[in-house]
C-alpha cells in the first residue's frame, strides 16, 4: 500500500510539472503572437489582413494541413483558403480556439525554467496575457489572436517548422448561438451555397410581383425602362439568332436606326441569354437578370469581404447584403440592370488585390483583363464609378501604408499592363463603333443632377421607412434614388468607422465613401434641392465636362457608399464577435455558464444595434401593375394588311422616352415591322464633316408631327390644325415611310383621334381594339 501511494504521489507531481510547463510555454507563445499582431511589420494588400489586424489568420493550434493551406503559395486569395473544401476557423464556427503550441525557442526556454523550479502538487494559474496594442476594440487574449504571415514569402523572415498541434483545452466552451451552429454544421462549400441561396431568396421576394405573371406584370417604378430593356434583350436575341450585326439596328428610329453599342444593351448578358429570350420571352430574361444578378452581386461582395477583410462568415454575409441591396441598388433594380447587376465589380477588385501580392501576376492580369472586358459589355458607367472608387481607396491606403504600397506597385502595374493587353483587343472594335460608328454621338447633356444633402439621410420609397413624396422631392425619378441610406445607417457606419479608425483599410474605405458622397452632390450643393434654394459650389465642378465624366449622372456617385458601408459594418460585426469570444474565454467570470451568457449578451446587443439601423432602409417588394395589352391588330398579324415590306407602322403617339409601350408591339411581332421614334440614346442631329460629334439626346430627333401628337397625349386638347401642320404631317409620314398609323386605347385617345383626323382629312378604321389610318 505504501509503495502504491508513493507511486501515485510521484505521478501527480510529474503531471503537475508537465501542466506548469505547458501553461508557461503557452503564455510565451501567446506573448509572441501578441507581438506579431501589434508589431510594425506591414502586410501586403490583398491578404486577409487589409485591415491592419490579423483576425482572419489560422489559429495557432491548427493542424499542419490547415496551416499549409494558409501559406501564400498562390492557392489562396489572401493567405487563407475560403473555397468549398476549406474548414472554418474556430472564430467562424463559434468554438474556442485550441491552446497554441510554442515555437521551438520559446519551448526550450520554458522547459529550462521549469527544470530549475521545484514542483508543487497544485497547478498554478497562467500569467494574464499582455494587451494587444493597436486595436480599437477590446481584443481576445493572445492565445485567441492568431498571427498572419506576410503575403509575399520574399518579405518574410524564415519561419520555423510547424509545431505539432496542441490538444484543445478540456473545458467545454458551451454551444455556439443557434444560427452560428447551423452554419458551422455545414461544410464550407455548402455554407457558401446556403449564403447564396439566402441572397437569392431575398431577391425573389423583391421581384415577387413580377414573377407572379411575367407576361402581364410591369414594374411600375421603372416607368418606361422595363419596355426599353425588354426591347434591348429581344432585339439582341433576334440579331444573334439570325446572324445579324448586334451593334446596330434599323427597326427603331426609322429611317436612321439606333447604335446599340452606344446604348445600354448589356451584351455581356443579353447575348448569352439569347436562347432563353427566344424561348421564354424578354420579360423572363430581364427578370432572371435582375433577380439572379442582385443575388450574384451580393454573393460576390460576400466572397470579397471574406477573402480580404474578415474571415467571419456572418460578418461577410452582412456586408454582402448591404452592398448589393442598399437603397440605391434597389432603386436601379426597377429598371437599370446595368447599375444594379454588378457581380463582376467585386471580381475585378479581387483580381486587383491578388496582383498586389506579386504571386501569379500573369494569370491574374489575364483574368483581370477578361473581367474588365466583360464589364464593358455589362455597363461602362458602373465600371467608371468602380474605377474611381478603387483609385481613391488605393491612394489613401498608399498614404497610410507607404511601405506596402511601394512593394505592391510593381506587380500591380505589371498586372494592369497585362490586363490592358488582354482587354483592349476584345473591346476595341465595339468601342470604335460606339464612338465613331453610325448614329454615334458626343456627350449627353443631362444638366445638373446632383443629390441634395437631405437625400443622403432620407429614406427611399423602396425602403420600409420611406415615403414617395419625400423621395420624389429629393431625386430625379423613382429609378434614380441614388442615395437615401437613412440617418440611422449613416450614423452607425460613422460610429463604427471611428471605433475601427486605426485600421488602414477603414481609413481608405472612409475616404472612398466620403469622396463618392461629396461628388454626388453635384456642381452646386443644396440642402433640399428645391428650386431657388441656397447653394454652394461643389467639387463636381472640377470633373464636369471632362472626357468620360461629361455624360455621367453625378448623383450616382453616392452608390459607392453602399459597398463601403457594407464593408465597415462587416468589420464592426467581426469586432463584436471577437469581443464576445474574449468574454467567453476570460476572467473575471469563472463560471462557464456566466461567460456564455456574457458573450451571448454582447452578440445580441450588437445584432440589435445593427438591425435597428438596417431595418428602416431594408428594401420592400417592388410594386407591379398590369401592363397595357398589345393591340389585337398586331398580336394576330393583321397589321400586314396595311404595312407593306419596306414600310413602317407608326404608333400614335410615336414611341419616345415618355411613351414606350409600342416597343412591346415589335417584340410581339418578332420585329417584322420597323417604326419611327423610340426610346434610346442617339445624336441630336446629323454629323457634319470636320465637326465634333453632335451631343446625345434621349429619343429620336424631334419632328413636327411627333411633337404635336406628344403634346396632345399629355394635354388632352385638340390644337388648331392648318395647312402648315398638314404639310408637315405629309412630309413626316413620307420621311418615316409610313404604311399605317395605329391608335390604341389610352388616356386622351379621343383628342388624339380628332387631331389625326384633322391632319390627314380622313376617318380611321376600327380594327379590333385600335383605330387604323391606312396611309401606304
Amino acid at each position: 500500500m505504501s509503495e502504491t501511494a508513493g507511486t501515485a504521489r510521484v505521478a501527480r507531481t510529474e503531471r503537475t510539472a508537465q501542466t506548469e510547463r505547458t501553461e508557461r510555454t503557452a503564455g510565451a507563445a501567446g506573448a509572441a503572437g501578441a507581438e506579431a499582431t501589434s508589431g510594425p511589420e506591414e502586410v501586403t494588400p490583398g491578404t486577409a489582413d487589409m485591415t491592419g489586424t490579423a483576425d482572419t489568420a489560422p489559429p495557432a493550434g491548427a493542424s499542419p494541413e490547415a496551416r499549409a493551406a494558409e501559406r501564400p503559395d498562390g492557392s489562396a486569395i489572401s493567405g487563407r483558403d475560403t473555397g468549398p473544401g476549406a474548414a472554418p476557423t474556430p472564430e467562424e464556427d463559434g468554438t474556442t480556439a485550441p491552446a497554441p503550441a510554442p515555437p521551438p525557442d520559446a519551448a526550450a526556454k520554458a522547459n529550462a525554467n521549469a527544470n530549475t523550479t521545484t514542483t508543487t502538487t497544485t497547478a498554478t494559474r497562467a500569467a494574464p496575457p499582455p494587451s494587444t496594442a493597436g486595436s480599437p476594440l477590446p481584443q481576445a487574449p493572445p492565445e485567441a489572436l492568431p498571427t498572419q504571415p506576410p503575403a509575399d514569402p520574399a518579405l518574410a523572415d524564415p519561419a520555423p517548422a510547424d509545431p505539432a498541434p496542441a490538444r484543445p483545452a478540456p473545458a467545454d466552451p458551451g454551444p455556439a448561438p443557434r444560427p452560428a451552429r447551423r452554419l458551422a454544421a455545414l461544410r464550407p462549400g455548402r455554407a457558401s451555397l446556403a449564403v447564396a441561396a439566402g441572397y437569392l431568396l431575398v431577391s425573389v421576394l423583391l421581384y415577387a410581383g413580377l414573377w407572379a405573371d411575367p407576361g402581364r406584370r410591369y414594374l411600375v417604378d421603372s416607368m418606361r425602362d422595363q419596355n426599353q430593356w425588354e426591347w434591348f434583350f429581344a432585339i439582341t436575341a433576334h440579331h444573334v439568332l439570325n446572324g445579324e450585326n448586334p451593334l446596330f439596328t434599323t427597326v427603331q428610329n426609322v429611317p436612321l436606326g439606333v447604335n446599340l453599342m452606344a446604348n445600354t444593351a448589356m451584351f455581356g448578358l443579353s447575348v448569352p441569354l439569347a436562347p432563353l429570350t427566344a424561348a421564354l420571352g424578354p420579360t423572363v430574361s430581364l427578370g432572371a437578370v435582375l433577380t439572379v444578378g442582385l443575388a450574384a452581386t451580393a454573393t460576390a461582395w460576400y466572397r470579397l469581404i471574406r477573402c480580404h477583410l474578415t474571415g467571419d462568415r456572418a460578418a461577410a454575409v452582412l456586408g454582402g447584403a448591404v452592398a448589393a441591396f442598399a437603397p440605391p441598388m434597389v432603386s436601379h433594380g426597377n429598371g437599370h440592370p446595368n447599375l444594379a447587376v454588378l457581380f463582376v465589380i467585386p471580381l475585378i477588385i479581387d483580381r486587383a488585390l491578388r496582383l498586389t501580392t506579386g504571386r501569379r501576376v500573369v494569370r491574374d492580369g489575364v483574368v483581370l483583363g477578361l473581367l474588365t472586358a466583360w464589364q464593358v459589355f455589362l455597363g461602362e458607367e458602373a465600371l467608371l464609378l468602380a474605377a474611381s472608387g478603387m483609385l481613391v481607396f488605393a491612394l489613401v491606403y498608399a498614404c497610410v501604408r507607404p511601405g506596402v504600397a511601394r512593394r505592391a506597385a510593381g506587380p500591380l502595374l505589371r498586372g494592369l499592363a497585362i490586363g490592358a493587353a488582354v482587354c483592349l483587343p476584345l473591346v476595341a472594335y465595339p468601342l470604335y463603333w460606339q464612338f465613331f460608328g453610325e448614329q454615334s454621338y458626343g456627350a449627353i447633356a443631362h444638366g445638373p443632377t446632383g443629390n441634395p444633402l437631405r437625400a443622403l439621410t432620407a429614406f427611399s420609397d423602396h425602403s420600409l421607412a420611406g415615403d414617395t413624396p419625400t423621395a420624389d422631392a429629393l431625386s430625379l425619378n423613382p429609378t434614380e434614388r441614388n442615395a437615401f441610406y437613412g440617418w440611422p445607417l449613416l450614423l452607425l457606419a460613422t460610429v463604427a468607422t471611428v471605433r475601427l479608425w486605426r485600421r488602414p483599410a477603414v481609413k481608405a474605405l472612409a475616404a472612398t465613401g466620403l469622396v463618392g458622397a461629396v461628388l454626388s452632390l453635384g456642381p452646386d450643393v443644396s440642402l433640399s434641392g428645391a428650386e431657388g434654394a441656397t447653394t454652394v459650389p461643389g467639387p463636381w465642378r472640377f470633373l464636369d465636362g471632362l472626357p468620360l465624366f461629361e455624360s455621367v449622372i453625378e448623383s450616382r456617385y453616392a452608390m459607392l457608399c453602399g459597398p463601403v458601408i457594407g464593408m465597415v459594418l462587416a468589420l464592426a460585426w467581426a469586432a463584436v464577435a471577437r469581443r464576445a469570444g474574449h468574454a467567453r474565454r476570460s476572467a473575471p467570470l469563472p463560471a462557464d455558464r456566466d461567460r456564455r451568457h456574457r458573450a451571448l449578451l454582447i452578440r445580441v446587443a450588437g445584432a440589435v444595434l445593427i438591425g435597428a439601423a438596417l431595418l428602416p432602409a431594408a428594401p420592400a417588394p417592388l410594386e407591379t401593375v398590369d401592363r397595357p395589352p398589345v393591340p389585337t391588330l398586331v398580336a394576330n398579324g393583321n397589321w400586314r394588311v396595311y404595312v407593306e415590306p419596306g414600310s413602317s407602322l407608326v404608333p400614335v403617339p410615336l414611341p419616345s422616352p415618355g411613351e414606350a409601350d409600342p416597343l412591346h408591339w415589335q417584340i410581339a411581332a418578332d420585329f417584322a415591322f420597323p417604326m419611327p421614334g423610340g426610346y434610346f440614346v442617339g445624336p441630336a442631329g446629323p454629323a457634319l464633316p470636320g465637326e465634333p460629334a453632335p451631343p446625345g439626346i434621349y429619343g429620336a430627333v424631334p419632328r413636327p408631327t411627333a411633337e404635336l401628337l406628344r403634346e396632345v397625349r399629355y394635354s388632352g386638347e385638340v390644337p388648331g390644325i392648318g395647312p402648315e401642320q398638314r404639310l408637315a404631317a405629309a412630309e413626316d409620314l413620307a420621311y418615316w415611310r409610313a404604311g399605317a398609323l395605329v391608335l390604341q386605347r389610352q388616356p386622351n385617345d379621343g383628342a388624339l383621334r380628332a387631331t389625326v383626323e384633322l391632319l390627314l382629312g380622313e376617318k380611321p378604321q376600327r380594327v379590333g381594339d385600335a383605330w387604323v389610318w391606312d396611309v401606304g
